[in-house]
């Protein structure tokens, strides 16, 4: 063989080996990324509205104690928030100088009346009076005393008297103070039931249309997170607070679990609206937010970007909707370092 031959064989030889070693370094500088997956599930999935509010009385079992005739406050027995037993001395009033004598006006009527009618039944016996007109000396005598009865019951016969609690709560208003001067029909102050309290808690209006009565409600304090109570919606209200632009739900609380809690404290309410099938995947799959969530999944070897639209969350997972399917495995660990048809390497 000529020199130039043997020279021609060793620069293709060597060309060859060339492309060779170019094509394995090519393809060892090809980009994919160590991921781990998971498999994409169906459960029962619940959201839940968490929502804020205050411990109140329950508002039907709150008793307002109004003063029956003016007078004048001489001491009061009780402060706001204590609690009160059947019977216990809540105020002293002394009967103002014009009640007063509006009641002994009263029992002079009565008086008169009688002796009136006393006189026309002599009159009657000596035939110089009529039946009609005893008839009415009878009247104007019934009259006088139902007029001074009212006065007795409203507490105008004494010069001074006491109100004392009609039953056991605590004091959750108290509008009067010692020493003041009041007239009749003031409310002097509201008693709860002790035993009787409710959840007040604020919607966001949007959310309404899941609330409803009988929903299960987990109410927990705020300042004792380890107190939990267990109960359900009694009443969802028709319109929207002017203070707070939020729909006041009521939810009440069990007698056993009311030592647990004070009342006037904030609570936290958890709202468990209705469950449902649906397809989940865990949190660390999905990326992006909003409108432009998104995730990967793997088709031979490959990453494929799949939009979704997110719905109840926790801790752990997320309900997903979009081009899924169950079983379909998703990205939960390198995704971030994807993109669309990006190479991958399945972690074992």
């Amino acid at each position: 063989m000529s020199t130039r031959l043997r020279i021609s064989a060793v620069l293709i030889v060597t060309a060859l080996a060339l492309d060779v070693a170019v094509s394995i370094s090519l393809a060892a500088e090809v980009p994919s990324v160590l991921v781990s997956t998971a498999p994409v599930s169906e459960q029962q999935v619940a959201k839940t509205l968490i929502t804020y509010g205050v411990l109140d009385p329950d508002p039907d079992q709150v008793l307002s104690l109004s003063l029956q005739h003016a007078g004048l406050i001489d001491r009061v027995w009780v402060r706001l928030g204590q609690r009160i037993k059947s019977g216990d001395k809540l105020l002293d009033v002394i009967t103002a100088p014009d009640a007063r004598m509006q009641y002994l006006q009263a029992q002079s009527a009565v008086d008169y009346a009688h002796r009136e009618l006393e006189h026309q039944q002599r009159l009657l016996t000596d035939k110089l009076a009529t039946r009609a007109e005893v008839d009415a000396a009878q009247k104007s005598l019934r009259d006088a005393r139902a007029s001074l009865d009212a006065l007795k019951q409203r507490g105008m016969g004494t010069v001074e008297e006491t109100l004392r609690a009609p039953r056991d709560g605590i004091v959750t208003r108290l509008d009067v103070s010692q020493g003041q001067r009041v007239q009749s029909d003031t409310t002097a102050m509201l008693i709860a039931a002790e035993k009787r309290l409710i959840a007040r808690l604020g919607v966001e209006p949007e959310d309404l249309r899941s609330v409803y009565a009988g929903t299960p409600v987990t109410v927990q304090s705020v300042f004792v997170p380890d107190i939990r109570v267990q109960t359900s919606v009694r009443e969802v209200h028709a319109m929207v607070d002017p203070d707070t632009h939020l729909v006041e739900v009521l939810a009440p609380i069990p007698e056993q679990d009311v030592d647990q809690l004070v009342l006037g404290s904030r609570i936290v309410g958890h709202i468990h609206l209705a469950a449902h099938r649906a397809m989940v995947v865990p949190r660390s799959a999905v990326l992006g937010r909003g409108e432009n969530a998104y995730i990967f999944t793997i088709s031979e070897g490959k990453a494929v970007r799949v939009s979704v639209q997110v719905g109840i969350e926790n801790d752990q997972w997320l309900e997903v909707g979009g081009n899924l399917a169950i079983g379909d495995r998703v990205v939960t660990s390198g995704n971030h370092e994807l993109s669309d048809g990006m190479a991958v390497r399945e972690a074992p």
